[in-house]
């Protein structure tokens, strides 16, 4: 199979689809990559690093797209590149569709086959492609909140970690999964008081268990939900549905009743952000204030620190796309259960139900688009 692997052109993306490491495994196995050049420029790679390892490197994303069997992307297909795609070809990256209309119009008239880094699964439950990049955001959401209440910055001027004598700041973190797992552990270690609020009791007793006094968690409801927001210098939303749109967990009288200067850092902006004030960032022009709060949307967090986050996609990412190269999609998802979760748009039609719903979509279940 022919590997294209096109250079991110979403703004400030800097992630490339394959590392060097990746790019010979696919080599090892029989298989032919095609790089556009200077994908990898942004996290340290030159073109000669992807050509000593049996890669080509060509000149333009068209020509990419033009020929590669399977396209291994990081970030969601932008309009231009969605025109380029072909009927039956394999698109394997991020798409977050729920929250992109746009996106998933495209990719149903491309014809094209995709399959969605965050809606693959695993044995526990888990959603292994997403959880590294994830867990970046997480931890993240603190560096950037913290940065964003400083007073420069326009936000309260308050110090997360405080000094003696002082109180420290106070991080409301909505979900306990990985990005609020990540959001709570980098909260900690400012020193800043930390709640975490979450449906899942189960999940609480395990951040209980792994923090122990260091944290507050609080089951979630729109009562407690509303103490905690009010309360908060820093919030950050790290909900997810698998697939689907995020729900509003905090409205915009809430946002307006929050302190002058608080920051609202929206993790789960791809999904359309559970902050009813939400709107989608980018690291060029990374808040605004609405509210009299700063908000911090950027839908590509990770691409902020594009090599470590590039080598923690890598890792997860590779034996999937390993699989797709060996044994054709349509062999590997009838194989892997948790790959076929992944299959979103499949030669027209929406495969993944929550897309299908939140967009209006019909929807074809992923067998049924597979045996067609």
């Amino acid at each position: 199979m022919l590997i294209g692997v096109p250079k991110e052109i979403k703004t400030h993306e800097y992630r490339v689809g394959l590392v060097p490491a990746s790019v010979r495994e696919f080599v090892d196995h029989g298989h032919e990559v095609m790089i556009e050049g200077s994908a990898g420029q942004g996290i340290g790679f030159s073109d000669e690093d992807y050509r000593a390892i049996g890669a080509a490197v060509v000149d333009t994303a068209e020509e990419v797209f033009a020929k590669a069997d399977m396209i291994v992307k990081v970030k969601e297909p932008l309009p231009q590149e969605c025109k380029m795609l072909r009927e039956g070809q394999v698109l394997f990256t991020y798409l977050h569709l729920a929250a992109d209309p746009e996106q998933a119009k495209g990719l149903m008239e491309s014809g094209a086959v995709a399959i969605a880094y965050e809606t693959v699964t695993d044995d526990r439950g888990g959603l292994p492609l997403l959880a590294p990049m994830s867990a970046v955001a997480g931890r993240m959401s603190i560096q950037a909140g913290a940065h964003y209440l400083e007073k420069e910055q326009g936000g309260a001027g308050v110090l997360l970690g405080g000094v003696p004598g002082v109180a420290a700041g106070k991080v409301a973190v909505l979900g306990a999964g990985v990005v609020g797992t990540e959001a709570a552990r980098m909260a900690i270690g400012l020193g800043a008081q930390v709640t975490v609020l979450s449906r899942t009791a189960g999940r609480l007793r395990e951040l209980d268990l792994l923090f122990g006094a260091m944290i507050n968690t609080v089951q979630s409801n729109a009562e407690t939900v509303e103490r905690y927001v009010l309360d908060a210098d820093l919030v950050v939303g790290g909900v997810l549905v698998t697939g689907a749109a995020a729900p509003k967990l905090v409205t915009r009288e809430m946002v307006g009743r929050m302190r002058p200067g608080s920051v609202i850092v929206d993790v789960s902006i791809d999904q359309g952000g559970c902050f009813e004030t939400s709107r989608a960032t980018t690291h060029a022009d990374p808040v605004y204030v609405e509210e009299g709060v700063v908000h911090y949307c950027v839908t590509n967090m990770p691409g902020a620190v594009p090599r470590t986050s590039t080598f923690a996609l890598n890792n997860a990412t590779l034996r999937f796309a390993l699989a797709l190269a060996d044994l054709g999609h349509e062999k590997a998802m009838a194989k892997d259960r948790h790959l076929l979760a992944g299959l979103n748009v499949h030669r027209g039609r929406i495969t993944y139900e929550a897309v299908a719903r939140d967009l209006g979509h019909d929807y074809q279940p992923p067998t049924e688009a597979l045996a067609a």
